[in-house]
């Protein structure tokens, strides 16, 4: 895999073409992977267009802002990295290169426990960092302890919950998966697990399936809010004009609502983000952070999600082109076209 991005990659489009000539086809179909008909994975991306910028003129747009308060972090501009699995396919180093690449422009990184960099790897390759943690629901509280624990250790300044996942794929699992590359799971498996098979077999399955815990519930939500000292982000919330989801995570003192439909991996038929992010945030009323992944391709996309109410937005197959492209620089191009689209955006809007 070259390590040098194809030099006229000036946009994200321009990168995807470029990873995905890099990719091999197992790795090109596992992240992009639409879900059943892929229809919500295309209307993501197609339902920012359906939106309108109204520009203010002759205002002094000179010198913009970008920079962004988020969980107590100040970020240089609103646009950070979603939890997504598995960074080894399409780059050696990893997790430990994307959360290089979100450091150098100073915004956040969630770690998905999906990853083959644990988390004090992840920490220490990034000590600077603003990284938060994505966590499992699993059966034994006792493990769930001590992962929250191991990330408060390892400076994680926020925990995210996916509710969009009440059945894990791999309880479905009929044949294996086979994987070009080798890896681990460090954040999902402890020390002293006796661990089945490899990731994406039959018996590594099976184990999985025995101690993580499908259907998660408020329940669960609530016990994780009194064994951390960490903020709670809820990623997944859809339900806005019928806003239960949404008032019930602010009223258990969620700080975070996170509007995501999983890159339309999960479930088909989801509306786009964008389209229900509006009633989302007036359902939660200022009470907590709001915060879209799914769609997110330019600055523009980035300025239509912070107008209708988003602190700020998360990318996932984006960076990983960036990844494939280019290790830890190609996140840092990726995140630096996107803050420059994002500021001459603004500017053009007139603010």
């Amino acid at each position: 895999m070259s390590e040098n991005v194809h030099p006229k990659a000036t946009s994200v489009a321009e990168f995807e073409k470029a990873a995905n000539e890099k990719l091999s086809e197992f790795v090109r179909t596992y992240y992009s992977h639409p879900g059943e008909g892929g229809q919500t994975h295309r209307d993501n991306c197609r339902a920012f267009k359906r939106y309108r910028l109204i520009p203010r003129n002759l205002r002094d747009v000179y010198i913009r802002d970008t920079s962004v308060t988020v969980l107590g972090s100040k970020l240089d501009f609103p646009v950070a990295i979603a939890p997504t699995a598995v960074h080894k396919l399409a780059h050696p180093d990893a997790e430990v290169a994307t959360a290089k690449g979100a450091a150098s422009m100073n915004t956040s990184m969630v770690l998905s426990s999906w990853s083959h960099c644990s988390l004090e790897q992840v920490a220490a390759a990034a000590p600077r960092g603003v990284r938060w943690f994505y966590l499992l629901f699993y059966r034994d509280r006792g493990r769930m302890k001590r992962l929250l624990e191991r990330a408060e250790w390892a400076g994680y300044t926020a925990l995210v919950l996916t509710v969009d996942s009440p059945i894990y794929p791999f309880t479905l699992r009929k044949t294996p998966v086979v994987f070009p590359v080798q890896f681990r799971l460090p954040n999902v498996w402890l020390d002293d697990d006796v661990v089945p098979g490899s990731p994406g077999s039959l018996e590594q399955g099976s184990a999985l399936t025995k101690i993580t815990k499908n259907a998660a519930t408020w329940e669960d939500v609530k016990w994780v809010k009194k064994n951390t000292r960490l903020p709670v982000v809820l990623k997944g919330i859809l339900s806005g004009s019928i806003p239960e989801d949404a008032r019930t995570a602010v009223d258990l003192g969620v700080s975070g609502i996170y509007v995501s439909n999983h890159g339309g991996r999960e479930q088909d038929g989801l509306p786009a983000t964008i389209d229900v992010l509006p009633d989302i945030v007036r359902a939660v009323g200022g009470e907590a952070e709001v915060y879209l992944d799914g769609g997110v391709r330019t600055g523009t996309d980035v300025l239509k999600a912070l107008a209708l109410g988003a602190r700020c937005v998360f990318i996932g197959r984006p960076a990983l082109w960036g990844l494939a492209c280019n290790g830890a620089e190609g996140v840092q191009q990726v995140l630096q076209i996107l803050k420059d689209e994002l500021s001459l955006a603004m500017a053009r809007a007139g603010t």
